[in-house]
């Protein structure tokens, strides 16, 4: 049935704001500050073929894994599903991300036919495992990690199972956060169903299915148009993980994008084999971050569907680290791998479309998990967020300043709502000053955070990244500054800390966290010192910086640009720049 393009384009954007509406949902219902707070979570509509036809803007490590997770839970669960059924499942190697993320897929039936299914993933803040927060450093198997979930009919004709539910809550922390935020999961679900059969009862099923196959074939064409436009040719590039979380060795990631034509590959052939630490990334990840990255660096009015990725191939060797065999731990590899396989791909497109393409931002969520027994109620508590740090700049533009990048588009968590949930008083909250790269384009700036334990002890567990390998700059730009993880003991004792690690803490520690900054784009010795002053009198770059970095001189008794002796330090450091190329 041939659709109308009025009628395509009201469908599309239905379609589109029903995932979203699912999410709005999902938040509001939620328990825990990481779903209601964080916006830690993502929805998605898919066909009766399994394919996606519409998704919320949520995570990009949750929706670029949702396809993947859709097909490979429903292939692996094998009965069949009908209406008020859900199955839900967090095995990664089903749903494509970690043991946290908790995947919940239904069908949506109109008069016994199947229209569509709804699905979303969330972030729960514990979903046991040897550490509170179950993101371990130091995991070195899957089962070290939390509670495997394999695709389980978890709601069936619209209620509950009991003893589903009574299992799996026996083997988390908190319960009653995680029942809560499985509820929200459940009632975005019935909204999303409910809302595509309001949408059959105004179109009808055909129609309806023909608008859907009609958006994919429209992604498509327009995607394939942008890939046509890419100059044709194999371009390789490549990063590490500055060490695996048990062992100091640095692991590779490396790709080779080709392009013919309308066709675009991308093969991993020559990334290091899975490890026994928790980097390894999940297929499903790996695919995530492909599907992000050509998204970026082409159109991002493209509706996001099936349609997209049909011009793309994925070649990755089973038994490396982004397409690992079970039971390798993967906890950070949907945080942290996932952000430095993005940092590869832009690396390798930056000599494709070099106008399209930034600097490389935090390249880290900075995860930070802790937990402990309350004293006054003798329940564990755990508490789970990520840190925003440095956006990498742009061709014309810095670089955003204390922002999630890339994979996580997750929400600041209020300190004052982290207060008022647990043992834990905050002491700083800022942008960190000289984090930024140097560039004509200023890479963004990092965040110093800090806080003090109230309770007698914790578990602190740290999963981050780019505290000895910093972001990269682009064509001139410098480094973004390095992370630092610093836990100061009540006795005044400073202890550096390794980006992944777990320890414990006592009451009146204080945990310093200072996030990377994101790379600078292009010759910092070409800003516009009216910027750099700017920035100075904004806190972000110094006057030591501004001189050494910039070649730019403020009077700091004024804080006046001093334009005539700038130009002679840039007349200096140009030439001495020059000089060490010649060497």
């Amino acid at each position: 049935m041939k659709v109308d393009p009025v009628t395509l384009e009201v469908v599309m954007g239905a379609l589109t704001y029903i995932a979203e509406e699912m999410g709005i949902a999902l938040r509001n219902s939620a328990y825990s500050p990481n779903i209601k707070e964080r916006m830690d979570h993502s929805c998605a509509i898919f066909d009766p073929e399994r394919r996606l036809v519409a998704q919320a803007e949520h995570i990009p490590v949750h929706l670029g894994s949702m396809s993947y997770a859709v097909k490979m839970g429903l292939e692996h669960f094998r009965e069949a599903l009908g209406d008020g059924d859900m199955i839900l499942f967090n095995d990664p190697y089903y749903s494509g991300t970690h043991l946290p993320d908790m995947t919940l897929i239904a069908p949506v039936y109109h008069e016994g036919e199947l229209v569509a299914y709804v699905a979303n993933k969330a972030h729960h803040s514990d979903v046991g495992g040897k550490t509170p927060g179950s993101l371990a450093g130091d995991a070195t198997e899957l089962f070290q990690e939390g509670i495997i979930i394999p695709p389980v009919k978890f709601v069936k004709a619209g209620e509950i199972d009991g003893e589903l539910a009574e299992l799996i809550l026996s083997n988390v922390r908190t319960p009653k956060i995680t029942m809560g935020d499985l509820r929200a999961q459940i009632a975005a679900n019935n909204l999303g169903a409910r809302r595509i059969l309001e949408l059959v009862e105004k179109y009808g099923v055909k129609r309806l299915h023909s608008a859907m196959e009609a958006v994919m074939d429209y992604s498509e064409r327009r995607m394939r148009a942008e890939i046509g436009r890419m100059p044709e040719g194999s371009y390789e590039a490549e990063d590490y993980l500055e060490d695996t979380g048990v062992s100091d060795k640095p692991v590779k990631i490396k790709v080779k994008i080709t392009i013919k034509g309308t066709n675009i590959t991308f093969d991993y052939t020559g990334t290091d084999p899975q490890v026994e630490g928790p980097v390894n990334a999940p297929l499903g990840v790996t695919i995530s971050g492909i599907y992000f990255t050509l998204i970026c660096v082409t159109d991002p009015t493209i509706p996001i569907n099936d349609g997209c990725y049909r011009p793309v191939s994925v070649i990755v060797p089973e038994g490396c680290l982004l397409n690992p065999r079970r039971p390798a731990p993967v906890a950070g590899g949907n945080v942290e791998t996932s952000q430095r396989n993005v940092d590869v791909l832009l690396r390798a497109f930056a000599k494709i479309v070099p106008e399209r393409v930034c600097a490389a931002g935090q390249g880290t969520m900075n995860n930070i998990s802790v937990g402990g027994i309350d004293p006054e109620t003798g329940r564990p508590w755990t508490f789970y967020e990520t840190i925003a740090g440095g956006y990498g700049a742009r061709l014309g533009m810095d670089g955003v300043d204390g922002i999630h990048v890339h994979m996580t588009n997750t929400m600041n968590t209020p300190i004052e709502t982290i207060e008022s949930y647990y043992p834990i008083r905050f002491l700083k909250y800022c942008l960190r000053r000289d984090s930024g790269g140097p560039g004509k384009w200023r890479g963004g700036c990092g965040i110093e955070r800090s806080w003090m334990l109230l309770a007698p002890s914790a578990t602190l567990s740290i999963l981050a990244e780019r505290s000895k390998i910093p972001p990269w700059g682009l064509f001139g730009g410098k480094p973004g500054a390095p992370g630092e993880y610093l836990l100061i003991k009540s006795s005044g004792e400073m202890i550096r800390l390794r980006s992944k690690c777990t320890v414990r803490m006592e009451r009146g520690d204080i945990l310093v966290i200072r996030t990377p900054g994101g790379g600078g784009y292009g010759n910092p010795l070409e800003r516009d010192p009216k910027l750099v002053l700017r920035d100075v009198l904004d806190g972000l770059v110094s006057l030591d910086s501004a001189r050494r970095d910039y070649g730019v001189v403020i009077n700091p008794e004024t804080m006046e640009l001093d334009l005539e002796a700038t130009r002679k330090l840039r007349e200096n450091l140009s030439a001495s720049e020059r000089q060490m190329e010649g060497l």
